[in-house]
């Protein structure tokens, strides 16, 4: 009996310094990580800049995934609680992120650290909204030129929160300051490939103006600057005119937004004996698939403007 006891307890204090040892392990690596900024981005294209500035200096929570529409996303009780731990919230503003405005009010109220990348924007650079008054079009990261605005936004912030990793961010933002800068010029170059009566983007909801002013198209969009905004009739009807009067080759579909109004637009072409196709499938307000080059900013970017330009030059 004796020796039966001896044993149990033998183990039980085997396993004790087992279980001490396993949670000094996990609270080692939680002080490791805690040196590290916590960080919440709502949207992907949010996320992989704040990536590429940020690399291992920073945690890093997106809230939305791929195809995921931020105009039309409510956040959860576990959004909110990510939100409320991190030492900083990026989200995108001008009501790109539609239903959460009164949880980044109720953030900022609580002196959280929020920022919003479009602050850094000069309102003369942005483009007022035809639908609500006195609003701004949220879709600033299609022109490559404004986004590299934001990258330094970020920085310049991810700096007065973190000044001892100032040199890494300012480093890291110099070098992706140099891949925006060929990406640009990348779009300009497949631009060239069209002619300029052939520079007609029509999309599925009004998320490109940004690109076409930047780089010379026409853009129209079915749907209006939020997708919570629906086509009617009337709407289908008049860009299915102004399709086949133009003669447009192409129109295309959004990864974040469903196609079946495109597709009554299709219809709606071919029923005035012009016939347009689905030149393919553009990012709008999400990256693609993590993991595959439309998974990052760069990816989805050279995506779009390689589609569109096939797309139109049938």
């Amino acid at each position: 009996m004796v020796k039966k006891l001896s044993i149990m307890i033998i183990t039980i204090l085997m396993l004790s310094i087992l279980l001490i040892g396993c949670d000094s392990n996990r609270q080692s690596t939680q002080e490791i990580d805690n040196d590290k900024l916590n960080i919440v981005a709502t949207t992907t294209i949010i996320g992989d800049t704040v990536r590429k500035i940020g690399g291992d200096k920073i945690n890093l929570q997106v809230l939305m995934g791929p195809g995921i529409d931020p105009h039309l996303y409510k956040a959860s009780a576990g959004d909110v609680n990510k939100m409320q731990k991190a030492d900083l919230l990026i989200y995108n503003g001008l009501h790109l992120e539609g239903k959460m405005g009164d949880i980044f009010e109720q953030l900022q109220k609580t002196n959280k650290n929020t920022y919003a990348v479009a602050d850094v924007i000069d309102p003369n650079n942005l483009i007022e909204s035809e639908e609500f008054a006195g609003s701004y079009d949220p879709h600033i990261w299609f022109d490559v030129q404004l986004w590299m605005e934001v990258v330094e936004g970020i920085k310049d912030t991810l700096i007065n929160i973190d000044p001892g990793n100032k040199d890494y961010y300012s480093e890291n933002t110099l070098r992706y300051l140099k891949e925006l800068e060929d990406l640009n010029n990348y779009i300009k170059s497949r631009t060239d490939e069209l002619p300029e009566a052939k520079r007609v983007l029509i999309t599925a909801h009004d998320a490109f103006s940004y690109f076409g002013k930047a780089y010379g198209f026409q853009v129209k969009g079915l749907q209006g600057l939020s997708t919570a905004t629906e086509a009617g009739t009337a709407d289908v009807r008049d860009l299915a005119d102004f399709i086949a009067t133009r003669e447009i080759p192409a129109i295309f579909i959004e990864s974040s937004v469903p196609s079946k109004n495109m597709e009554a637009l299709k219809k709606a072409v071919e029923s005035r004996n012009f016939s347009v196709e689905i030149g393919g499938e553009l990012f709008s307000d999400s990256l693609g698939t993590p993991g595959t080059e439309e998974g990052t900013y760069i990816g989805t970017v050279k995506h779009n403007i390689n589609t569109i330009v096939d797309g139109l030059l049938q």
